[in-house]
């Protein structure tokens, strides 16, 4: 099984894919992914397929028949076939293909058909250095394991199956290149795109990272060699695992220009990034739930447990920039106060549980609208919240002993590196074994929609937790800011006349004025509206009543907006009792 992908036309956006078969099966059946793992929503990466041909060994035509939108049949096939097709790169992020002058970026699961009932055989590939002259200082990255060819350059590579090929995600351009060992395992950060970067800040950073998630997983990194691939774009945010390397995005605020660069909020979000998809090299790569062993790329693959893959990750990842150094406890206690924030801004938090949102991933978290907000709740920050109060449940009735490293731990000795995959209860059991006793208190957060009670064990732990208003569009939570007192309830964004209305929050006084998302508020008691609109807000008093007329299409609409007092749905955590720090920070 050999492939061979070359950019063809990258002012087209055009990839040219040729995949030869020696020992093809009679009406040999080929088909591309329909979504990829880590991203849990339908993607037909076929729509962007052209033009599919195939011939024998004599350069014979042989039919392609056409059997679904993603699936095809070779008429007549016998041994050898080889097809070819081009791919449209043109889907900026880190899920698909992306080509212009600029670079190359592509999963295997969007650009390369499997063969069926060979998927299990070894697959090797030609990547071919682009022939446009501009473009010859072109390198290329990927972890995949390389045959012929030089370091980050173009040449020739293998996989052990189709799995492990479409698991190795390839960045090609004038790229930036620097390389760090961590627990002697060799890691390479590349950046494609135009930046101002201190490289060895970056390594120094995310080699403290990389070791202590290694030493947490027993200090034997899965992998041989991993690769950072970042995207760097002015205005960019977005991650996804693969077995030894990550596909990132991200903005150039976000990254260090020097070795004394502040670790402000811009680089903790990289740092926190790098982390997360880190994270998952054990979590959700090779420990992951009984319904993707094996995975079915094919269709949805539902799981209800999400929640463990994406919340206990989402909680680890700023946890480690912590525990590793990179940040101090109060930026980390910052962090996780915007997370927390997150949640409690949440209607939907009362309407959906963890279960049902892993469950309904597919649908529901990874198609939002602008009623997201007031219908479900993520699996990621609920999800982060849960994995906080079972690691404190565990450390104070341990009084220190054991957290939810060591849940991890036995979770990858058990499942992880046996490649079992877990049921819904493998989590509680193994909880339940290191505290002696019946856990179906805590885990009863997975299915219902009650907030998770962790003001009490952070004031155990020696952290308050205050909830108080938001301070207005720019609070995400943290500080000790003074909340507005006057609430609104809408998003929105400023127009050349009035303001665009983005989201409304059920209950909110702008719900009860009949604002809806897409309105265009032009008027507050026949003044006209603009971007400190909710700061004059603030002015009124509880009791009084707005006038508002606004722009639904092109009808002009109004409604009464009543003066209420803002809710409390911001959270601040600020250390009280040092001494009691230790059991977790």
């Amino acid at each position: 099984m050999h492939y061979h992908i070359i950019a063809i036309d990258p002012k087209a956006h055009l990839f040219e894919v040729t995949q030869t078969i020696s020992t093809a099966k009679p009406h040999q059946i080929l088909s591309l992914p329909s979504w990829l793992p880590g991203s849990y929503m339908i993607r037909d990466f076929a729509r962007n397929l052209i033009d599919i041909k195939a011939v024998d060994n004599n350069e014979q035509p042989i039919e392609v028949l056409q059997l679904d939108k993603q699936t095809w049949q070779c008429q007549n096939s016998e041994n050898f076939i080889k097809i070819s097709y081009q791919v449209y790169a043109w889907d900026l992020s880190v899920r698909s293909a992306h080509l212009d002058t600029t670079h190359g970026f592509f999963n295997g699961s969007s650009v390369f058909l499997c063969a069926k009932e060979l998927e299990e055989t070894k697959h090797t590939l030609t990547i071919e250095k682009p022939a446009l002259d501009e473009l010859k200082q072109w390198k290329l990255a990927t972890s995949m394991k390389r045959t012929a060819g030089e370091q980050f350059g173009f040449g020739e590579f293998y996989a052990d199956n189709y799995d492990d090929f479409i698991d190795h995600p390839v960045e090609m351009g004038e790229l930036t290149i620097e390389s760090f060992e961590a627990c002697g395992v060799p890691h390479d950060v590349v950046l494609s795109g135009k930046h101002r970067a201190s490289m060895p800040r970056i390594c120094k950073d995310l080699k403290a990272i990389c070791e202590y998630q290694i030493n947490l997983f027993g200090g034997n990194a899965p992998f041989e060699r991993y690769v950072f691939l970042t995207t760097v774009l002015g205005n960019g945010f977005g991650g996804l695992e693969h077995r030894a390397s990550t596909a990132l995005m991200c903005s150039r605020k976000d990254l260090p220009t020097n070795m004394e660069h502040e670790v402000n909020k811009d680089y903790r979000v990289y740092l926190s990034l790098c982390s997360h998809e880190y994270f998952h090299s054990w979590n959700v790569k090779r420990i992951k739930p009984a319904e993707f062993t094996p995975f079915d790329l094919s269709k949805e693959a539902y799981t209800e447990q999400l929640w463990a893959y994406e919340g206990i990750t989402s909680y680890f990842d700023d946890f480690l920039t912590y525990r590793s150094g990179c940040v101090d406890q109060t930026q980390y206690l910052t962090m996780l106060s915007e997370i927390m924030t997150r949640v409690y801004r949440s209607q939907g938090r009362f309407k959906q549980t963890l279960k049902s949102s892993s469950f309904n991933a597919w649908t529901k978290f990874y198609k939002q609208d602008e009623n997201a907000n007031n219908a479900i709740v993520s699996y990621y920050t609920k999800g982060a919240l849960f994995a906080l109060y079972l690691d404190l449940t565990i450390r104070l009735e341990t009084n220190g002993k054991q957290s939810l490293d060591d849940v991890m731990r036995e979770l990858w000795q058990d499942y992880g590196s046996k490649n079992i995959g877990t049921q819904i209860d493998t989590h509680q059991q193994i909880i339940e074994s290191l505290l002696n006793r019946n856990c179906d208190d805590l885990f009863a957060y997975l299915d219902n929609t009650q907030d998770i009670p962790l003001k009490p064990l952070l004031e155990k732990v020696g952290i308050t937790m205050r909830l108080r208003a938001s301070a207005g569009n720019t609070d995400l939570g943290g500080g000790d800011l003074s909340g507005n007192k006057i609430a609104f309830g809408a998003k929105t964004k400023p127009e050349s006349i009035g303001l665009k209305v983005l989201t409304v929050a059920q209950a909110s006084p702008a719900h009860q004025a009949g604002l809806s998302a897409g309105d265009l508020l032009i008027s507050a008691n026949n003044l006209q509206v603009d971007a400190q609109f909710e700061a004059q807000l603030q002015t009124m008093t509880v009791g009084e009543e707005l006038l508002f007329h606004w722009f639904r299409r092109d009808e002009l609409m109004q409604g009464v907006m009543p003066i209420n007092e803002s809710v409390a749905d911001t959270i601040s955590l600020e250390i009280q009792d040092k001494n009691k720090l230790s059991i977790w920070l």
